[in-house]
C-alpha cells in the first residue's frame, strides 16, 4: 500500500510539474502571440502611412497637372481670341478701305460728270505739279 502511495504521490507530483511546464509553455505562447499581434500591428501601421502617403503624393501630382493643363487652356484660349482678334480687324480695314474706293469713285464720277468739271480738276492737278 505504500507503494502504491508513493506511486500515487509520485504520479500527482508529475501532474503538477507537467501543468506547470504547461502553464509556463502557455504563458510563453501567450507572450508570443501578443509579441506577434504588436509587431503585425506595428507593420500594418506602416503600410498605412506607406498608402496614405502615396494616396497624398497622387492628389497632389493630379492637382499640379490640373493646374498646368488649366493654365495652357487659358493660354491657348488667349491666342486663339488674339488670332481672332487681329482677323476681324484686317476684315474691317479692308471693308473700310472698300468703303472708302467705293464713296471716292461714287464722289468722283458725280463731279467729273461734265467736261468743265474735269477740266478744272486736271488744271488743278497740272497747278499742283508745277509747285512741286
Amino acid at each position: 500500500m505504500l507503494a502504491a502511495l508513493e506511486e500515487r504521490e509520485s504520479s500527482i507530483e508529475n501532474a503538477l510539474k507537467a501543468a506547470e511546464t504547461a502553464r509556463n509553455e502557455m504563458a510563453n505562447l501567450k507572450a508570443e502571440n501578443e509579441k506577434l499581434l504588436a509587431e503585425a500591428r506595428l507593420e500594418r501601421d506602416v503600410i498605412l502611412k506607406k498608402a496614405q502617403d502615396a494616396s497624398n503624393k497622387m492628389i497632389e501630382d493630379a492637382k499640379a497637372e490640373a493646374s498646368k493643363q488649366g493654365a495652357q487652356m487659358i493660354e491657348n484660349a488667349k491666342a486663339v481670341i488674339e488670332t481672332e482678334k487681329k482677323a476681324a480687324l484686317a476684315e474691317v480695314k479692308t471693308q473700310v478701305a472698300v468703303l472708302t474706293l467705293e464713296v471716292t469713285e461714287k464722289l468722283l464720277r458725280k463731279n467729273l460728270s461734265d467736261e468743265k468739271a474735269q477740266k478744272e480738276l486736271v488744271d488743278e492737278f497740272i497747278k499742283d505739279l508745277k509747285l512741286n
